[in-house]
């Protein structure tokens, strides 16, 4: 069984690591958004003024480009965690 200050580690550890990638996608998407329709990314899409393709293709685009970002981010930080600690995260390791 795995020790409370290992999963306190890698609980702290994953969090900055989702929310770095996030932030990156974030950016990433923006920026894209932007060369793709010459316009700002919706800042709202629930906004009834947007339009509702544009609303939805902001939120599809988004949605699965930060998630992925976010999973990738976390895979090589259990990567890490697991060449300097020996072992996976407790959070990750299979019964």
């Amino acid at each position: 069984m795995a020790d409370s200050g290992g999963s306190k580690l890698w609980t702290v550890f994953s969090l900055i690591s989702a929310l770095g990638a996030a932030a990156v996608a974030k950016k990433a998407l923006d920026t894209g958004w932007r060369a793709a329709t010459g316009k700002h990314p919706p800042e709202n899409p629930a906004d009834p003024d947007v339009q509702m393709g544009e609303a939805i293709a902001w939120a599809v685009v988004s949605g699965t480009f930060v998630a992925l970002a976010r999973m990738l981010a976390q895979r090589r930080a259990a990567n890490y965690y697991r060449r300097s600690a020996g072992h996976l995260p407790p959070q990750l390791q299979k019964d």
